[in-house]
């Protein structure tokens, strides 16, 4: 039982890193399909999103099974329960990965705002901290996985910035409205993966220390 047990948690591990790392290309091409007005890249990320929903039930199934065949216990059993809530965040980041990508085309189709609104620096961390809440997970990582928390707090306060920035853009430039409203709904897009990466950082933080981390407080 013990054999059969391991194997099947290497083949989650397994499914895990693939689904992992088909949502960190979503969300990179999606950057840059926005950053480079590439309609072909977004359309790629739009079509794949289809292709991650399909991997996350093929995970969950696999851990359901996986409890009703091994009924595993200790840190096994909170390895499967975590990899189970762990794809949904995944699948919630491609769907935002897609989302954005959608939003690149629109504003890329219409008259651009004269705003100096600087996504790069917001995209970039995002992507950092998906990377480490990745890495936290596929490594086991919880110093890792504290890591991408800690920095979730920055991209919170550029989002407040750059809302503050086109609230203001779009008392000035109302015939651009459309525009800098989809802005605003890239801003949150971002801000929402960085949140689902921290849900997988602290399931990391569950799963290596049987810590509930979740609505702690930070102060």
């Amino acid at each position: 039982m013990a054999k059969h047990l391991e194997k099947e948690l290497e083949r989650l591990k397994k499914m895990i890193y693939t689904l992992s790392a088909r949502v960190d290309e979503s969300l990179e091409l999606a950057v840059k399909s926005f950053q480079e007005n590439n309609e072909t890249l977004a359309q790629k990320v739009i079509d794949d999103d289809r292709k991650i929903d399909d991997l996350e039930v093929e995970v969950e199934e696999e851990c359901l099974k996986a409890l009703a065949l091994y009924q595993p216990v200790a840190i096994d059993l909170r390895f499967i329960i975590a990899v189970m809530k762990m794809t949904n965040d995944l699948e919630r980041i491609g769907d935002l990965a897609a989302d954005i990508a959608k939003n690149g085309i629109a504003i890329n189709q219409a008259p651009q705002p004269k705003v100096p609104l600087d996504l790069h620096q917001m995209t970039y961390l995002v992507k950092t901290i998906v990377r480490k809440s990745l890495d936290s997970l596929l490594n086991i990582d919880a110093y890792l996985a504290r890591e991408a928390i800690e920095d979730d707090d920055e991209i919170d306060a550029m989002k407040s910035e750059m809302k503050a920035e086109i609230v203001e853009a779009l008392k000035r430039e109302p015939e651009h409205a459309e525009s800098l409203i989809t802005l605003l709904a890239i801003t949150h897009r971002l801000e929402r993966i960085g949140d689902h990466a921290c849900n997988i950082s602290e399931d990391v933080i569950y799963m290596v220390e049987a810590d509930i981390v979740r609505h702690q407080s930070s102060d």
